[in-house]
């Protein structure tokens, strides 16, 4: 890092330093791409601490160390997407491993899950974690994690990270959390107790729509030495340009975040109020059953929000049809709002029953609100609503 340790007190600063690793060669303000495949020995056994980028990059680690101060982490490693983050993380146990995680993840992680790893002799049992209680019935002998999405996707579900770590670390098991929706700007689990944090740096880290990628975060210098061998064996570690991007996006991430929740806010106070609208799922609304824990263990209700709205399919989809500012497509966290229909798309992956069992119908609709004009976006979501209703 560039400044004292000890003078940096807010993320807002840390975003901005710990992101700008300066190189001495040359002393650029701005990291470059290291775009090389492999690094030459000084003699046997004597390198400048780099020999090939699949193992380490100095590009790639200015993103893991950054990453790893952000979220108050002993160690990171950043991976080529989400994804990878995910498996390689898997890859710390064991066939016959039981796994618990939430009913209502995100479809990607379900898939890998379901249709992956369980072929691998890996055993998972979905739960509502609202209750703590559903967590601690489904630990059996041979469960080794408890995986947690907080807030889930796309219902905005919460878990008590802090009640699920300490029965974790009761039962010798990890708490693995999934941080994406929140960031560790809103959001920080490894200081609530949690073993290890994914991230899609596709998302909120990056910020722009223009790469995809993954981390996972430790607590313990044990466990990131473990996830950054099976990154270098299963080959799932980032580019050096990925990395650069993500590196770039983190200097705006705190005010970025900023501008997604006052938009996202105002987004679901306006939707609440709808006639055509049957729910609205946001934390930051008072009516959410989970407002008090949103406040407990964030700092911020962040950018995601999703809302039945009544009609069905055909009306979800001719309201999202309608938009002209909200575009339609999948992913989260760019600095344009994005809208999708879950159950066609994010979660196409989980079978009927599942979808079913988690809460999402077809008549659910996600926003990732960006960072417009806050009047814009209410606009054009009210002149879909016209339209709908005059259809």
């Amino acid at each position: 890092m560039n400044t004292d340790s000890a003078l940096v007190r807010h993320i807002e600063t840390l975003c901005v330093h710990q992101s700008s690793v300066r190189d001495t060669t040359f002393n650029s303000v701005i990291l470059p791409i290291y775009a090389t495949s492999t690094f030459s020995f000084d003699g046997p056994g004597k390198n400048k601490g780099f020999e090939y980028s699949r193992t380490a990059n100095p590009t790639r680690s200015a993103l893991e160390g950054c990453l790893a101060a952000l979220e108050h982490g002993a160690g990171a490693t950043a991976t080529a997407t989400g994804m990878a983050a995910e498996t390689t993380v898997m890859g710390l146990f064991d066939a016959g491993s039981h796994i618990i995680a939430g009913h209502d993840l995100y479809g990607g992680t379900y898939r890998l899950f379901v249709e992956i790893l369980s072929k691998h002799d890996l055993n998972f049992s979905f739960v509502d974690m609202r209750n703590i209680d559903n967590v601690a019935a489904a630990i059996r002998p041979e469960t080794r994690a408890v995986w947690v999405e907080t807030p889930s996707n796309p219902l905005l579900n919460l878990v008590d990270i802090g009640a699920v770590s300490a029965l974790t670390r009761e039962r010798g098991l990890m708490t693995i959390v999934d941080n994406t929706f929140m960031s560790p700007c809103l959001q920080q689990p490894l200081r609530l107790g949690a073993d290890i944090v994914v991230h899609s740096t596709t998302k909120y880290l990056n910020g722009h729509s223009d790469v995809v990628g993954g981390a996972a975060i430790s607590r313990t210098n044990e466990l990131a030495e473990k996830i950054a061998f099976l990154a270098c064996a299963m080959g799932t570690t980032c580019s050096p340009f990925d990395a650069w991007l993500v590196l770039r996006g983190l200097k705006t991430l705190s005010c970025r975040m900023v501008a997604h929740e006052r938009n996202a806010q105002a987004i679901a106070r306006f939707l609440d109020a709808q006639p055509q609208v049957e729910r609205v799922y946001y934390p930051g609304l008072e009516s959410h059953l989970q407002h008090d824990l949103a406040k407990k263990q964030m700092s911020g209700f962040g950018g995601m929000l999703s809302f039945d709205l009544r009609g069905g399919r055909e009306a979800a989809f001719r309201f999202i049809q309608t938009l002209r500012l909200f575009t339609f497509a999948e992913s989260l966290g760019g600095v344009e709002s994005l809208i999708e229909h879950p159950e066609s798309m994010s979660h196409a992956s989980m079978s009927a029953e599942a979808r079913i069992a988690a809460g999402i119908t077809e008549s659910n609709i996600r926003i990732s609100a960006g960072i417009e004009h806050t009047e814009d976006l209410i606009r054009d979501l009210r002149c879909a609503f016209e339209a709908v209703a005059a259809h």
